[in-house]
């Protein structure tokens, strides 16, 4: 009789603590996953190895491809340092809130604060927040980044090669020292950047540790590969593809350390983390640049090779490992796509981004965007993808085709192209833009056409001197 008794004694209280812990399980808020974007600089479309690069190892990437979502058709907000990074923090074209091309050192524009960033929007659901690495939205006070939302930086205020802080004195490889950040304190100079990547990684691996227990944001835009190249001895002379390959190679390890350091403090399932570049290669140096094959041109155009860039993104919680996806995704479209995950009503700004939370978890193909805008510099409208077509309008590009490639980190001279007519192409079956087809599809041009006069009458197009409606000014310094 005691036997049966404590047999009923024991599962009465196996069904007790299972009720309690299905109850504590129920009630316990969801914590809102931690965001880790990665933002490389000048990095080509062909320099990973799962978007198709044969003498530069990318394991790490290639892991984070097979556990993640590829974006095959993902575009920069724009193809240069500064306005790209605009895009992709605020999910603005870049035009229109006045950011073009790449800022100088002591420029007197810079982000306004006015604009709200991924790091605010976060911020104000309780996130802590950094970025480490390169940031390039202006360099005074009032520009930088503790005034939009980051909790924490370090890094350098500008793009690793400018004047007048680091001149080309008589050699490509010698510079001024270079100003390193802490917040808003320069700490130290970098007469050699060569283990600046390692530094990056560290403080980014001690910023996860650190806020493991709460919901984070953490940018990590690498100012490699831009040139002038450096890297570690850790990674010197190991790659096939020089010294260009070493250095993608220390981005790749780079990934590597910060995906591991999330398993190691359990929080991998609930982080996502985003790998993606600014613009295409810097085809002028050569050997000292990237690839953006199999598409056209590189960095500074509108072309596929200009702004079409490698995308991964891993989410273990919700996405389906081993995606690769076609439809066409913007770096404008990043902001509104993590207000969405994150329950985060967006800012009151007009923005020009829209989630594509659906398309990334396969519930459908449909871009929620008609159309993506090719704006470059000043305000000229290049291009338009609708769908499957690319339309460029007259304009002038440069290009390195029958010049000299640069080499050994100096530049060769580009030549100037001017596009005299409307050009057509269908880049999901002529990928390298190679045939113009305007001549055959005189309809998909005519509604191109009508989208591109809407969008000038919001953002306007310096080519036709149209000014915007909408466009609202740059922060400047009185």
């Amino acid at each position: 009789m005691f036997k049966y008794s404590s047999l009923l004694l024991s599962l009465i209280c196996l069904c007790s603590c299972a009720d309690k812990a299905s109850k504590t399980t129920t009630n316990e808020p969801t914590r809102p996953p931690n965001i880790v974007l990665i933002f490389t600089d000048d990095q080509g479309y062909q320099d990973v190895g799962v978007f198709g690069a044969t003498n530069i190892e990318t394991p790490h990437l290639d892991q984070m491809a097979k556990e993640g979502v590829k974006l095959s058709s993902f575009y920069a907000a724009q193809a240069v340092c500064s306005a790209s990074r605009a895009g992709i923090l605020t999910g603005c074209y870049p035009n229109r809130i006045g950011i073009h091309n790449a800022l100088m050192p002591n420029s007197p524009v810079g982000l306004n604060p006015t604009e709200i960033t991924i790091a605010e929007l976060l911020n104000s659901k309780g996130y802590k927040t950094a970025i480490h690495g390169k940031w390039h939205l202006g360099d005074a006070a009032k520009f930088m980044p503790n005034n939009h939302g980051f909790d924490e930086y370090f890094g350098i205020p500008y793009s690793n090669d400018m004047w007048p802080l680091h001149p080309l004195q008589g050699s490509v490889f010698n510079f001024d020292p270079l100003l390193l950040y802490e917040n808003e304190t320069v700490i130290d100079t970098l007469t050699d950047q060569s283990n600046l990547t390692t530094l990056i990684t560290e403080r980014s691996i001690d910023f996860i540790h650190r806020n493991k227990n709460n919901p984070f944001f953490l940018y990590v835009p690498h100012p490699q590969p831009h040139v002038p190249l450096y890297v570690s001895s850790k990674f010197k002379g190991k790659s096939k593809r020089g010294l260009y390959g070493d250095v993608i190679m220390e981005i790749d390890w780079s990934v590597g350390q910060i995906l591991e350091s999330l398993k190691e403090n359990g929080i991998d399932d609930n982080t996502i983390v985003i790998f993606t570049s600014d613009n295409g290669p810097w085809l002028a140096y050569g050997d000292h640049a990237g690839s953006a094959l199999p598409f056209r041109e590189g960095k500074g155009t509108a072309w596929e090779g200009g702004q079409r860039e490698p995308f991964i993104i891993r989410y273990p919680k919700k996405l389906k490992a081993g995606t690769t996806i076609d439809t066409p995704v913007m770096a404008i479209d990043i902001l509104p796509t993590i207000a969405e995950i994150t329950d985060i009503p967006l800012p009151d700004n007009v923005i020009d981004g829209k989630s594509v939370w659906k398309v990334l978890t396969g519930e459908t193909d449909e871009s929620p965007q008609e159309a993506y805008f090719f704006y470059y510099k000043t305000n000229e409208l290049h291009g338009v993808r609708y769908g499957k077509w690319k339309l460029y309008f007259p304009h002038r590009y440069r290009t390195m085709n029958g010049q000299e490639n640069g080499a050994n980190g100096l530049p060769g001279k580009y030549a100037q192209i001017d596009l005299k007519e409307i050009e057509l192409y269908d880049v999901v079956s002529d990928i390298s833009e190679t045939k113009n087809v305007a001549a055959d599809h005189p309809e998909v041009v005519e509604k191109i056409q009508l989208l591109a006069n809407d969008m000038r009458a919001k953002l306007g197009d310096k080519l036709i001197g149209i000014e915007g409606s909408e466009n609202r000014p740059a922060g400047s310094i009185e």
